[in-house]
């Protein structure tokens, strides 16, 4: 037995420790408030190690200047101006996006490793779905959500 399977094993019960109940109770329901949980950590994480007001600036600019090239298309050059300052708009946004991404990409990857074997084989009440699909619906409803309820950028 290597590490990386040792390691598995304690993720594996580890996990089963804490969301078993639920699982053995209704494996559906359990998917959904397990992407409720990820998706509210993801969306708190983002908004602790976020700029707020600077992202909330970048998506204002960035519309801006998507307006004002509207503006401008029989103009080539100050086209180019307008989203030449846009890209680079998108770029600063981009930055700062990356930084919760980098303290939430592992334990996701844990996690969904975690879900793989534990929904392996399974199929959903609905439309007969298997588990990603169910997770990706449902934690885009979350996050739209969430997003909303505390005013994340």
């Amino acid at each position: 037995m290597g590490i990386f399977s040792g390691i598995g094993i304690w993720v594996n019960s580890f996990f089963d420790y804490i969301f078993g109940f639920l699982i053995s109770w209704n494996k559906f329901v359990a998917l959904i408030i397990i992407s409720f949980i990820l998706t509210l950590l993801i969306t708190l994480v983002y908004k602790w190690l976020t700029d707020q007001h600077l992202i909330k600036t970048l998506k204002e600019d960035i519309k801006g200047h998507q307006e004002e090239s509207k503006n401008h298309k029989e103009n080539p050059e100050k086209l180019m101006q307008i989203q030449k300052e846009a890209m680079e708009k998108n770029m600063k946004l981009m930055m700062h996006s990356m930084k919760p991404m980098l303290f939430t990409f592992l334990p996701i990857i844990i996690i969904f490793g975690w879900l793989r074997t534990t929904y392996e084989g399974w199929a959903s009440p609905l439309f007969g779905w298997g588990w990603i699909w169910i997770y990706i619906i449902f934690s885009m409803i979350f996050s739209i959500t969430l997003r909303k309820i505390l005013k994340v950028h």
